[in-house]
């Protein structure tokens, strides 16, 4: 606990946006469990979700993300998946003593993007560690905005479209989401509790489908492109018990308008638990809530990092409720976030049999 917030600390007071990473990666897990918690308010019970309002920041809780993950084609057939993610992190609580100086801001922000290049056989990935600052980092309401640096998700309003805008060292990014599925409440009406301590939980909502345009440059090209996206929006205090090692997230968009969501928790003894959980939305929004019963996750084939972590790239799924069997596929099998935290984080294919039902993606934290 100490190592991860005197590195956070670090990154706060010097306000560098790329640091040299740690000798030591983090993981995903440490971000979740081990920060200090005193103060700060926790997802404890059910709340009134109120729109446009919750698009923006909540930083009376420790951590929050805005997640978006899709799968695109261009106009002449290649095949792209992406992810940006913007975190916000605080280490002292909103409304403390105030300093004369904006660079004391707190909190510390996060951004992750990348894209996977099908026909290239690559992924690319970059990270921003900001802190707020002078307006470096943020989030608004009217209009809705969120940014580190030029990097930005934001609205003309604070409704849908939404627009993404980001350049780095290798593509850009320019795309606008729109639902065709409406908002989805995770968990018990919003309410996803991760352990049985009080408060290990997030306020969790979705947006399963969101038809998604734009384009992507690449390699001095700027390519038009369409599909689907997946956005995720997650804010809490403290979410993993230190019995849990980590996660496997599925998010899975099916060809007959189905829209599957499912983490599996995993124990440090090996064992699924109990609090694995998620959703199946179909085309006309109606919701049906997962639990660990529901879903049977069986891992087919691994891949394995330069450095010897190994990831289970491949699935099996079975929907019990559905009676149905799905093989989750990688687009490539190196997908891997390494950076401050490292995970794997990649655009899947989906098969029922011989016919691909889907597209999705896949993240893996823990291993």
């Amino acid at each position: 606990m100490q190592r991860l917030a005197l590195l956070l600390l670090v990154l706060i007071l010097t306000g560098c946006a790329e640091p040299a990473p740690p000798a030591e990666k983090l993981s995903a897990t440490d971000l979740l469990s081990e920060l200090g918690q005193a103060g700060f308010a926790r997802a404890t019970t059910p709340r009134d979700f109120q729109f446009p309002r919750d698009h923006g920041g909540h930083p009376e809780y420790r951590t929050e993300w805005w997640y978006l993950t899709g799968n695109l084609l261009s106009d002449d057939g290649r095949r792209f998946g992406y992810q940006v993610t913007f975190f916000r992190f605080s280490l002292t609580l909103p409304g403390g003593e105030k300093s004369a100086s904006s660079w004391a801001g707190n909190p510390l922000w996060m951004a992750h993007v990348a894209i996977t290049d099908a026909d290239g056989k690559r992924h690319l990935s970059e990270e921003r560690l900001t802190r707020a600052g002078p307006g470096l980092a943020g989030v608004a309401i009217t209009p809705f905005r969120v940014w580190t640096e030029d990097w930005q998700l934001r609205a003309e309003g604070s409704e849908f479209p939404w627009h993404l805008d980001l350049t780095t060292r290798a593509f850009g990014l320019t795309l606008a989401v729109e639902p065709s599925v409406g908002v989805v409440l995770q968990g018990e009406r919003g309410l996803s509790r991760k352990s049985a301590e009080p408060g290990n939980a997030s306020y969790y909502y979705s947006y399963p489908r969101l038809r998604t345009a734009g384009t992507i440059s690449l390699d001095g090209e700027t390519l038009a492109v369409q599909g689907d996206s997946w956005l995720d929006r997650e804010w809490g205090t403290s979410a993993l018990s230190p019995e849990q090692s980590g996660w496997d997230w599925f998010s899975l968009q099916l060809n007959d308008g189905d829209n599957l969501m499912f983490y599996r928790l995993r124990g440090r003894d090996g064992k699924d638990d109990p609090h694995s959980a998620g959703s199946l939305t179909g085309a006309d929004g109606a919701t049906r809530r997962l639990d660990l019963e529901d879903i049977e996750l069986t891992p087919l084939r691994w891949w394995q990092n330069p450095t010897g972590i190994s990831y289970p790239v491949e699935w099996e799924m079975r929907i019990k409720s559905r009676d149905r069997t799905l093989r989750i596929k990688p687009l490539l099998d190196d997908q891997e976030m390494d950076h401050t935290v490292r995970y794997w984080e990649g655009a899947v294919d989906v098969y029922e049999g011989d016919n691909l039902v889907g597209r999705g993606y896949l993240e893996m934290t823990g291993y």
